[in-house]
């Protein structure tokens, strides 16, 4: 079987692999990338035609080995070593600069909470004691708290998420919101 065949027939099925595997798409198309000239370069050594789907998926798992191999290598560079590669912000900073104003259109009760806790970092059993409630009864406040924040961020931003729920990206959806 010729590689563009062998490409054509398997590609989806190694792509759907590497993406459980590895979360980066980008990383995901430099693996395909080296999984199809792999394929191109040993397919003569591969004497049995019905072991191929197996063989293309070990030569699969046996990238992904490699590059999280070159990956963890990677990491033991210094950081001064590695500042080009450095990402300038993430979203959660960017977004970070907007809590203050939404905290102040909460309801002084939530608006309290949240700074004491999400913004000063006052311990939550701490700040219960203080306030004379139970813990249970200011967790469930902080939880409402944080509610009513996320409605208000999703109210002015339009959020995606990972499936660790953080924020992977976000856009304005009102011009009118102006709280950043």
């Amino acid at each position: 079987m010729e590689p563009d065949q062998i490409w054509q027939e398997y590609r989806s099925a190694l792509k759907g692999f590497l993406h459980s595997k590895v979360s980066n798409c980008a990383d995901v198309e430099d693996l395909l990338q080296e999984i199809l000239l792999k394929t191109f370069e040993k397919r003569d050594d591969l004497k049995d035609q019905q072991a191929l789907k197996p063989w293309l998926f070990q030569v699969a798992s046996n990238a992904i080995t490699d590059h999280y191999r070159k990956k963890a290598t990677r990491s033991d560079v210094s950081a001064a070593e590695s500042w080009h590669t450095q990402e300038t912000g993430s979203i959660e900073e960017e977004l970070s600069n907007c809590i203050r104003p939404f905290v102040a259109s909460l309801p002084p009760e939530s608006a309290d909470l949240l700074t004491k806790i999400d913004l000063e970092g006052v311990s939550q059993k701490e700040l219960a004691l203080k306030m004379g409630i139970s813990y249970s009864t200011l967790k469930s406040r902080l939880r409402k708290g944080r509610s009513q924040m996320r409605k208000l961020y999703e109210d002015c931003c339009k959020m995606t998420y990972d499936q660790q729920g953080r924020i992977v990206d976000y856009h304005e959806i009102s011009k009118t919101c102006k709280k950043c």
